[in-house]
């Protein structure tokens, strides 16, 4: 049963979110700390005023009569953060109170000559400080709400959100762009990696990269390093199987040549015999030519100035017998003075090409074979005008073995394998397209520029 293939993700994206939840936690944290501590801090500095506040109410009572009898002192109208509002109490009754102070004391039955204490008044929690003067049978207390206290914190709290969400949002570009930068050996270590070509299978450097991802390219060495062992092996096993295929090749075409000559009542089965012996030396001399070519490295080709006219007259000379035998018109257009290729590569291409035309196309075709400049760039096309290649094979051409179903012309399949292979070597760019007239097949070659 298949499955969906795992969605990807980012790294670095997960780093950053790792990151990010971690800070906010413990800024939660450290924030439910801050708070903590800012109201343990709070409350003693309003205990401190609320104390020293009743101290100076007491020492400042020291006369009062009848007409000060629940008197209230009115605050002004603005608020005031700290808030703090007293009542003087003699034998249990207020006889002084500020405007925000409840008509009943706030603490009743105080013991304790002086001290704090927790009380309820006008639906509301109070903060209270009592001094007493037993000689005089007075009470001053001094309270304070715990909203007013709660207030100051919420107010902190109001002018501290904006700053520590742009400190976080700071955070996380912050650490968006250093885990950029910790992760870049990671990103430079995959661009090397896929700079890898089928050719190239050098090791990935390993000096210089982090510890986490050294292990990974250690690993990957190791495979490369498999990996061109057993190419390493595959192509001396093809060359040397090619090459000592040739002599028994060989010498089976000479046995069957006069073994043709002493019977020539088997002609025919003889001629047929040859031809297959001819194919196998054909396909044998692929694979060696393509064992040679594929430990080459395009750094390690020698090039050199290559005149094309001359290379296009004796490749058309070269297959001009079996271009007339058949009625093929074979030509050849060359505008291009020279290229700078490797001579016998170039040749081996442009041979396969030339060979393959004619094998594919029938009797009375045209090949073309024309040299010259396209929008400034050296290019080399082989066309004709034979069945053609439908769409879906087209993309399959270079592929080793691979021949066009409903072909009976002979072949190995490994032609255009060895021109891709030389035009990869040389940096050439290798497409086909439409033949001549509208039909056909035409091979092209873009030259690099000089």
């Amino acid at each position: 049963m298949a499955t969906d293939a795992a969605p990807a993700w980012s790294l670095r994206r997960r780093l950053l979110a790792a990151i990010i939840a971690a800070s906010s936690v413990l800024w939660l944290a450290s924030l439910g700390i801050v708070t903590v501590i800012a109201w343990h801090e709070t409350t003693e500095v309003f205990d401190d005023a609320l104390e020293e506040s009743g101290y100076m109410i007491m020492a400042a009572t020291t006369d009062w009569d009848e007409r000060g009898l629940l008197s209230e002192l009115r605050p002004d109208s603005r608020a005031r953060k700290v808030d703090m509002q007293y009542q003087i109490v003699v034998n249990g009754r207020v006889i002084q109170r500020t405007g925000g102070a409840p008509a009943q004391p706030f603490v009743a039955g105080f013991s304790k000559h002086d001290g704090f204490a927790d009380a309820e008044a006008d639906d509301r929690r109070w903060r209270v400080f009592v001094v007493r003067n037993q000689q005089r049978n007075v009470e001053v207390q001094v309270g304070q709400k715990y909203t007013k206290r709660l207030d100051i914190l919420e107010e902190l709290a109001e002018h501290l959100w904006l700053p520590v969400a742009g400190m976080l949002v700071l955070l996380a570009l912050v650490c968006w762009l250093l885990t950029g930068r910790v992760l870049r050996p990671l990103r430079q270590t995959a661009a090397a990696i896929a700079a890898k070509t089928p050719d190239d299978l050098t090791l990935v450097p390993a000096a210089g990269q982090p510890n986490e991802l050294r292990p990974i390219v250690q690993a990957l060495n190791g495979v490369l390093g498999r990996l061109d062992h057993a190419l390493q092996a595959e192509r001396r096993f093809t060359a040397d199987a090619a090459h000592e295929l040739r002599t028994p090749l060989a010498g089976l075409h000479m046995h069957v040549q006069l073994l043709q000559r002493q019977h020539p009542a088997l002609a025919a089965p003889f001629q047929k015999l040859r031809q297959d012996i001819g194919r196998s030396t054909a396909l044998v001399d692929s694979l060696l030519t393509l064992a040679r070519l594929d430990p080459l490295a395009r750094e390690e080709l020698i090039r050199e100035p290559v005149a094309l006219a001359p290379l296009l007259t004796r490749l058309r000379t070269a297959h001009a017998a079996e271009a007339a035998q058949r009625g093929i018109t074979l030509e050849a257009h060359c505008a291009l003075e020279q290229v700078q290729a490797h001579p016998v590569l170039l040749d081996i291409a442009l041979r396969n090409l030339v060979e393959n035309a004619l094998r594919y196309c029938p009797d009375g075709s045209r090949i073309e074979i024309q040299a010259g400049w396209h929008h400034g760039q050296a290019r080399i096309t082989v066309r004709d005008n034979g069945p053609g290649v439908d769409a879906t094979s087209i993309q399959r051409l270079t592929e080793r073995f691979f021949r066009v179903l409903g072909q009976d012309a002979s072949g190995s399949g490994l032609g255009l394998s060895i021109v891709k292979r030389i035009a990869d070597l040389h940096g050439m760019t290798l497409h086909f397209g439409p033949g001549l007239d509208g039909r056909g097949l035409a091979v092209t070659l873009d030259l690099p520029s000089a």
